[in-house]
């Protein structure tokens, strides 16, 4: 669930540069467009799931008795079909969106024609695959990387990296991915800003035992656009003492749209080293995105955990990788992720507390939003 920087969304008329996450074709060729090489980034998956994936899975590393040619309708046709057997969220964004996918074929094959350029049917690709609004499917071209990053860049940021770091100071800590301080009023206050930097099990001890006196803590985790799945459980591990159910997950079965396993249930566990006992204060906003979005469901479910801000981006399916007859992967969500009580999670996850920032406080060297998490942990 990994993402890093690229320059130009689906919308690619616009040609505008933006900040957030990319997928690298290094990363792509790493994994072998294979979705059975995507498990090894994550233990959130027992051996017996691991045993399930590779029986429904394995002929998802092939292309089966379906062939296409490299020319542009035989790229379309290739890449609607991928998503039509394969994409978890069909149905839903069917349902959602108001759109039917037997009819985007139409409307993109009315697009093509056999002479054009390779840039040209890389566009019309990347319009097709963006009726999805889903940051988890990409295109990947020595061109460029299609995607759509919607799920942020249509909201407010609700983030200034600058007023951020003025509360963080210049005598901050810091132990692995982790940034943390004590604010004047007695309240910790922890940043992460990626769930691909890796969290080791002793920094997190050090990091609790010297904020231990703290009042509550402020975990402001806003613009993480997400990372590596162990990091959200070794980090939720610390937030409970007890088993506790953060969701469900589920994996397709068949090329039909709904065809889906039983939904198993996942877990966290109480982690054996030092874990947090007082009120915390989750901020997000709308860049937190995929393992970011998972670390909000888990913490959702914590004792004393209260969650502020933005509602999160989304992005809830397991991603894995195909590819077109041109040579260009495909990256798509195949196994979806539910919460606790069974909901989707795709679009995002509400806030607890809603909190914005003000732009004209924030003018004045004020963060609204990390003042308002301040104010709530001190009336707790």
């Amino acid at each position: 669930m990994e993402v890093k920087e690229v320059k130009r969304s689906y919308a690619r008329s616009a040609h505008r540069g933006v900040k957030g996450q990319y997928i690298t074709d290094a990363v792509f060729r790493k994994r072998n467009y294979c979705p059975l090489t995507s498990l090894t980034s994550s233990n959130f998956f027992n051996f017996r799931t691991i045993l399930l994936l590779i029986v429904v899975l394995l002929s998802s590393c092939q292309h089966g008795e379906l062939s296409y040619d490299a020319t542009p309708q035989g790229n379309l046709d290739a890449l609607w079909t991928i998503i039509d057997q394969r994409y978890c969220f069909l149905s839903y964004k069917e349902k959602e969106l108001g759109f039917k996918w037997a009819d985007i074929h139409a409307k993109y094959s009315a697009k093509l024609n056999p002479k054009m350029s390779r840039v040209q049917l890389f566009e019309v690709l990347c319009q097709m695959i963006s009726e999805l609004k889903d940051g988890h499917v990409n295109i990947v071209s020595g061109i460029d990387l299609g995607r759509n990053w919607s799920w942020k860049e249509d909201y407010p940021d609700n983030l200034n990296t600058e007023l951020r770091q003025k509360y963080l100071g210049t005598d901050y800590h810091i132990g692995s991915g982790l940034k943390y301080t004590i604010l004047p009023d007695n309240i910790a206050y922890v940043v992460y800003e990626s769930f691909s930097d890796p969290i080791g099990e002793g920094n997190l001890s050090d990091m609790l035992s010297f904020l231990r006196l703290c009042n509550g803590m402020i975990l402001d985790i806003r613009g993480n656009g997400g990372g590596e799945l162990t990091n959200v459980e070794i980090l939720s591990r610390r937030f409970t003492n007890q088993t506790v159910l953060v969701g469900f997950m589920s994996y397709k079965t068949g090329t039909g749209h709904d065809d889906f396993s039983a939904p198993r249930a996942e877990y966290i566990t109480p982690s054996n080293g030092m874990r947090w006992q007082k009120p915390v204060v989750l901020l997000t906003n709308r860049s937190c995105y995929s393992a970011a979005n998972t670390f909000v469901r888990n913490m959702k479910e914590m004792p004393f955990v209260t969650v502020m801000g933005d509602q999160t981006g989304g992005g809830s399916g397991m991603p894995f990788s195909s590819e077109l007859p041109i040579g260009w992967s495909v990256r798509f969500s195949a196994s979806p992720s539910y919460d606790a009580r069974m909901q989707h999670i795709e679009f995002g996850i509400a806030p607890d507390i809603p909190s914005a920032l003000d732009e004209a406080l924030a003018a004045q060297g004020t963060d609204s939003m990390i003042e308002a998490a301040r104010q709530y942990l001190a009336e707790q």
